[in-house]
């Protein structure tokens, strides 16, 4: 992780509170003219330059006399630096945290999880705590040796149900192995705005980039005009009512928002999507998927193994208020 020798020595708590370590410097003749950012990951090698670029943004980097903040600005040979090496809030983000974690299956080779909706899986800007790498670092001592705490795959903060997590090395490369292949059937529900217009079987077969109009966003690209894709989902009606749709997807692929673009782009963004176009209705105010089925072979007994987790009270509930009747096996 990025800044992980000065996190070791910090104690936990506010970076802001963190005592630092002062580090002084002398730019030599071989850095003259460089970027600051660059000397400084060159002069202090074992804190990578991402993790110097924020303690230059926090103004804990004197150039002389002044603070330092331009990561662009040339240095000179003999300039004198000074870099106070305080934990920031990335530094400190791989640590564990004690949270309660929905463990439907565990064996000495992996866990499967059913994700609440609200839980952002791996620490990011703006969710530097709390995520479930935090809960799986606190629940086994095991998830510090595997890379991203085993995690192999993703569902949005505000998607709910079931995900695979690798506790060793080699099921991690293996289950990536297998994700990339395409021998891990990943099916969803998700409740699609308004009456269903198509056939109740529907293909999805569009590629998917950044969407050049809003880089926020994903969207369905032209290949011959923007960077992206292939994506392919399969799509299966289950229950269709005047205002809403209960929807099974079925991913081929792991794009980026991949479900709910897909639907958007079918004129039937999912409930409470507002990114893609969905509003909020029934009591649901994030969007209407939940990761419902998994399936794969062991990739250490080759014992072929499945997983249901059922809809969750919010998306249960809206389900009944639409009257979307359907069979939940």
């Amino acid at each position: 992780m990025a800044g992980g020798a000065a996190a070791a020595s910090a104690a936990p708590g506010d970076a802001e509170d963190a005592e630092g370590e002062l580090r002084q410097l002398v730019v030599g003749a071989g850095h003259h003219g460089a970027r600051l950012d660059k000397a400084l990951a060159d002069l202090v090698p074992e804190l990578s330059r991402s993790y110097l670029q924020q303690l230059l943004a926090q103004g804990l980097v004197r150039w002389g006399d002044a603070t330092a903040s331009k990561p662009s600005a040339k240095v000179k040979a003999g300039d004198r630096i000074t870099v106070e090496i305080r934990p920031t809030e990335q530094s400190q983000a791989f640590r564990p945290e004690a949270m309660p974690l929905d463990v439907v299956y565990e064996d000495d080779q992996l866990l499967v999880i059913n994700k609440p909706a609200g839980l952002v899986v791996h620490p990011a800007p703006g969710n530097w705590s709390g995520t479930l790498l935090n809960g799986l670092l606190a629940r086994d001592t095991r998830a510090s040796l595997v890379p991203r705490a085993g995690i192999v795959h993703r569902l949005d903060k505000d998607t709910s149900g079931l995900m695979v997590v690798a506790r060793e090395r080699a099921t991690m490369d293996a289950l990536v192995r297998m994700i990339a292949a395409r021998e891990v059937s990943r099916q969803y529900l998700a409740i699609a705005m308004g009456r269903w217009r198509h056939a109740d079987h529907r293909r999805v077969d569009a590629p998917i980039g950044r969407d050049p109009r809003n880089r926020l966003r994903m969207a369905v690209v032209d290949l011959g005009l923007n960077a992206g894709k292939p994506a392919r989902t399969d799509i299966d009606v289950l229950a269709a009512g005047p205002e809403a749709s209960l929807v099974r997807c079925t991913l081929h692929t792991g794009r980026t928002h991949q479900i709910r673009v897909h639907m958007a782009s079918l004129q039937h963004p999912l409930v409470a999507d507002a990114l893609y176009g969905g509003v909020p209705a029934a009591g649901l105010s994030r969007q209407a998927l939940h990761a419902f089925r998994l399936a794969f072979a062991h990739p250490v007994t080759g014992v072929p193994m499945e997983w249901k987790a059922p809809l969750p009270a919010d998306m249960q509930a809206a389900v009944e208020f639409w009257g979307l009747r359907y069979n939940p096996a």
